[in-house]
């Protein structure tokens, strides 16, 4: 519902009163700084999407504003002492924990940011996780009245004494709480309730690492409370893939307006084994004739060389591309609807829509399956795992070594070395001849 939020200001409004949600502004009775309201002009409101659940009660920073003559368009007018600024956001509300979290929880987060070299959304992540773990808290401990909302509870005033007083059993009393009690999709009117055990892992892997960083950073932490905080034992499962017939059948189902660009879009997918915030986030200075340089995880860069399927579907991409009137000239993928770079979740309906073509469950396969297809297909076909671990750029050799247990010539050897390999259920017809 929110396509772009003009937010008015003038420059007697202070920057950090915009973005609190409060009505109260610089220069508005009742608010901070003691001037009256410019003539005709109304007071900022908070976002329409702050009465539901989206929000989560948070301020979003999303303001609109009443334009009065006071105002000027810095698109088509004279820029003057009076300014307009306009904001445009994504679908959905964005986060900024600069501004919503308390000071000790903003330096941890920043030092995830800005020292460690995680990315905004890493960061954001684990500020929903510590600002969900606190809010838990503070219930629990009384710290606010008992009927309050959870998605309501302010978290600006946790301090150092609120997180000495943390012990294992409370933290385990939320993994409690998460499992049986949190909505695991709040804005769905058909939720279920539980998280599963890998969300709640990451969560339980973010408050150790909150209070480590505390002990052995911050230094306000004499002993971690949190050392021997056990994490939820993850279910061991393989990872669903296509096998050569049905990622050929894939591709070859490829049709439609958008077929060139979703071709090519398969093609990396199912040969380089990309992640699919890596193949979005892909600009045509990345194409460096037989090599691609990705840009992965933790700002981690790998450059992967590309075979034959993959520059052809590229040079037939780049030549239609470089005829389209393009508003972002950097990304590689466009929409053929806004000429900007293509999105997440675009990708995802375009990967959905040609598995089912191919008669494909689209329900069981997505983008990342394609990713495990890639990776087994090398697999297979004689990539040791050190080389498919640079490939996919994974940290760990673990997390490649999954990779090895799925369709391996070497189990079907062990299968045929058991000498019970070949025995057979005597049929009851010659049983009963003798």
């Amino acid at each position: 519902p929110h396509q772009e939020a003009r937010v008015f200001l003038m420059r007697s409004f202070r920057a950090h009163d915009l973005c609190d949600g409060r009505p109260a502004l610089a220069g508005v009775p009742g608010g901070q700084g003691g001037k009256s309201r410019p003539q005709g002009l109304r007071p900022l409101r908070r976002c329409g999407m702050m009465q539901g659940k989206h929000c989560e009660g948070r301020y979003c920073g999303r303001l609109f504003g009443q334009q009065n003559k006071n105002f000027v368009d810095l698109r088509g007018g004279a820029i003057g002492e009076n300014r307009v600024f306009t904001h445009p956001r994504p679908a959905g509300c964005d986060l900024d924990y600069r501004s919503e979290s308390p000071p000790i929880l903003r330096d941890f987060l920043v030092y995830h940011e800005t020292i460690q070299g995680h990315s905004p959304k890493t960061v954001d992540e684990y500020f929903l996780d510590l600002r969900s773990f606190f809010r838990y808290l503070k219930l629990e401990k009384r710290l606010v009245p008992k009927d309050t909302p959870m998605e309501s509870i302010p978290i600006d005033d946790v301090d150092i004494q609120l997180i000495r007083s943390v012990t294992l059993t409370d933290v385990y009393a939320y993994m409690s709480y998460l499992s049986r009690d949190r909505a695991a999709h709040p804005n769905s009117p058909d939720t279920s309730y539980g998280l599963s055990a890998s969300s709640r892992a990451r969560k339980v892997a973010t408050i150790r690492s909150f209070y480590k960083y505390l002990t052995n950073k911050a230094k306000l932490l004499t002993e971690n409370p949190m050392q021997d905080l056990d994490s939820p034992r993850l279910k061991k499962s393989l990872p669903r893939y296509l096998d050569l017939e049905e990622s050929v059948e894939l591709l070859e189902s490829v049709d439609g307006a958008n077929s060139v660009r979703d071709y090519c879009i398969l093609t990396l997918f199912l040969n380089c084994g990309l992640r699919i915030s890596e193949l979005v986030g892909l600009n045509v200075t990345d194409v460096r004739g037989d090599q691609l340089r990705v840009l992965g995880k933790g700002n981690k860069e790998r450059v992967l060389f590309l075979n034959e399927a993959c520059q052809q579907a590229l040079q037939d991409w780049l030549t239609e591309r470089n005829m389209l009137a393009l508003i972002d000239k950097e990304a590689l993928f466009i929409t053929h609807q806004n000429r900007r770079r293509i999105s997440r979740a675009a990708v995802h309906k375009l990967v959905k829509k040609h598995l089912a073509a191919s008669g494909l469950d689209s329900t069981q396969y997505s983008a990342h399956k394609l990713r495990h297809t890639a990776a087994t297909l090398m697999l297979q076909n004689g990539v040791d795992v050190r080389t498919l671990q640079e490939v996919l750029g994974q940290d760990h050799l673990n997390t490649t070594q999954i990779y090895t247990h799925v369709d391996s010539d070497d189990l079907r050897t062990a299968a045929r070395a058991n000498p019970l390999g070949m025995v057979k259920k005597k049929k009851r017809g010659s049983e009963d001849e003798t």
